[in-house]
């Protein structure tokens, strides 16, 4: 088999599994259409054992009401439950799934979810056509139309994305500028180490667990993964704790640096779109 007709059933076939994907979405029968979405609440949080494993995030009890039987159930987020609840208190909505008929399944997300069509594997599929269409284009006709196909496109959806991207910058901003701040201490330094299979390397990852009292009076417990100096050795220290009032979830202990990281972000956008259309336009030129 050449590579034309390997390239066309490649296309073919994940055009199959696209139009599959869209028609069950249609149909109503997708996993994520077929999942229970609930909003559960935290009742209990358990502060994290100092040298102890970031796996699993921060210990929880959660409540939330059965819809089929009316009765109030109580869950914890012991061994795999979905994502890890990295920010928590006594009384945040976090959200709680299901696939129908097996309540005891249930997942946590740190945001009650909406309903979901579950087009991301067929969207997904559309890719990769798109994918082998390009390098089918670059194999007949030329590479230079890979480059055309890739940085145009792109380079469509980049420059479409950025205002998006920029109103989104302007917001973090603007709730970084109005952030409420309380003093607030390491309580434990979590510590991770994995072994590499293949070649034997030791990764360790250092999770400091900070924990604060909004001035409404929320005792909250969390992760804090970026820009606290020297983590390996914060336990016990005391910190400045910015927040968002109404939402201690998101929190930062530098502002200044949390700013800096918002430009760099539309920054790197912007750099972006000017290769993409740089790569589509040297393209143009080769033919």
């Amino acid at each position: 088999m050449g590579w034309d007709e390997f390239l066309v059933l490649w296309c073919a076939a994940w055009g199959v599994v696209t139009l599959a994907g869209y028609g069950m979405s249609l149909a109503g029968v997708t996993k994520a259409q077929r999942t229970v979405r609930l909003t559960g609440r935290i009742e209990q949080v358990r502060e994290p054992r100092h040298g102890g494993s970031r796996t699993g995030g921060i210990w929880v009890v959660v409540s939330y009401r059965d819809p089929a039987s009316g009765q109030q159930i109580t869950v914890t987020n012991d061994g795999e439950r979905g994502e890890m609840i990295t920010a928590a208190w006594e009384g945040r909505e976090i959200g709680v799934s299901h696939p129908r008929g097996r309540p005891h399944a249930y997942r946590f997300s740190n945001t009650p979810e909406k309903p979901s069509r579950g087009l991301g594997w067929p969207t997904f599929a559309v890719f990769l056509v798109y994918v082998g269409l390009v390098v089918l284009a670059a194999v007949g006709w030329g590479w230079p139309w890979a480059l055309i196909g890739f940085g145009g496109p792109w380079a469509v959806f980049a420059a479409a994305s950025l205002p998006g991207t920029v109103r989104a910058k302007n917001r973090r901003i603007e709730r970084l500028a109005a952030m409420d701040s309380v003093r607030g201490q390491v309580v434990a330094v979590l510590k991770d180490v994995s072994v590499d299979q293949d070649d034997g390397h030791t990764s360790t990852t250092i999770t400091p667990v900070v924990s604060f009292t909004t001035r409404e009076g929320t005792a909250v417990t969390a992760h804090c993964t970026s820009n606290l100096p020297d983590p390996a050795d914060a336990y016990g220290r005391d910190v400045t704790v910015h927040y968002t009032p109404g939402n201690p979830a998101e929190f930062v202990l530098d502002p200044a640096a949390e700013h800096r990281s918002e430009e760099r972000e539309v920054m790197v956008n912007v750099l972006v779109i000017i290769v993409l259309m740089a790569t589509a336009v040297a393209g143009v030129a080769m033919l």
